[in-house]
């Protein structure tokens, strides 16, 4: 992973005693001393991207630990879910240890929620496209094992609150992520005799329009959400490069939904 191998030889780090650098020295078994200040700067330099790429890499995994644990209990699904994320993003088993520490220490009772999330909003420097990324994949994991309970619900809109993101962005989030978990178990489904309403409802849902959105409208959708999720434009603000499996996964569902909507319609 080159932006790890560059943090670690010292080109720069995260403040001492900083959440995130904290949490991120404790799972590598690295201290960073190197000074960092927040800019507003659209434009990322070589070394302010690494910084961001391992900010969201931390708070990811820690994050995603702690979503897991708030119902009381961490379930073989949420285990899995992370483990596939970590499987996408074919990390050496050295980065794949650090990954799972940060999963137990999101567990952790004390786990500075507020301080991770306000020293990660920072690093993204209102990149809400990298924000929004971060939202889908906590939101996957409260998906995991097939239940979302009010707890859930409570953390993931503080979550969201705390990141800068309004209510209503974060329903519009959950409503495509629970769409795209629907959609994707019903296209790998091939039974002749499914209906096929359900999926092209969902196929609206994945693209956030309605049924009764004109072909316009779905066509803005569509090229909104591709351009929010390409790879390569979210690598360039600051994903993690393991994670562009993750990006080219949302785009083919992305895809997929607006072709269905296609075959169906006939434009």
């Amino acid at each position: 992973m080159s932006w790890l191998g560059k943090l670690v030889g010292g080109a720069f780090g995260f403040l001492m005693g900083s959440p995130l650098g904290a949490i991120f020295g404790a799972a590598v078994g690295h201290q960073f001393d190197a000074g960092m200040q927040e800019t507003a700067d659209q434009t990322l330099h070589p070394g302010e991207q690494h910084r961001v790429q391992t900010a969201f890499f931390t708070a990811t995994f820690a994050v995603m630990g702690h979503v897991a644990k708030v119902d009381g209990r961490v379930s073989s699904e949420e285990i899995g879910l992370a483990n596939r994320v970590m499987e996408n993003m074919e990390l050496t088993p050295e980065l794949r240890e650090a990954a799972i520490h940060l999963f137990r220490q999101g567990k952790q009772a004390g786990f500075p929620l507020a301080g991770v999330l306000k020293q990660f909003r920072n690093e993204c420097h209102r990149r809400t496209h990298l924000l929004r990324m971060f939202v889908e994949i906590q939101l996957q994991a409260a998906f995991a094992d097939g239940v979302f309970d009010a707890s859930e619900e409570a953390l993931l809109k503080d979550i969201c609150r705390q990141l800068g993101l309004s209510e209503f962005e974060y329903r519009v989030i959950k409503g495509q992520v629970a769409a795209q978990q629907r959609f994707r178990q019903q296209s790998s489904r091939e039974y002749a005799a499914e209906p096929a309403a359900p999926r092209v409802e969902d196929a609206y849902a994945v693209l956030g329009v309605s049924a009764q959105a004109s072909e316009a409208e779905v066509k803005k959708a569509y090229r909104r959400l591709m351009s929010q999720h390409h790879p390569d434009k979210l690598v360039a603000k600051g994903l993690p490069e393991e994670m562009m499996a993750l990006a080219k996964q949302k785009t083919q569902q992305i895809r997929k939904a607006y072709e269905t909507i296609k075959e169906r319609r006939g434009f």
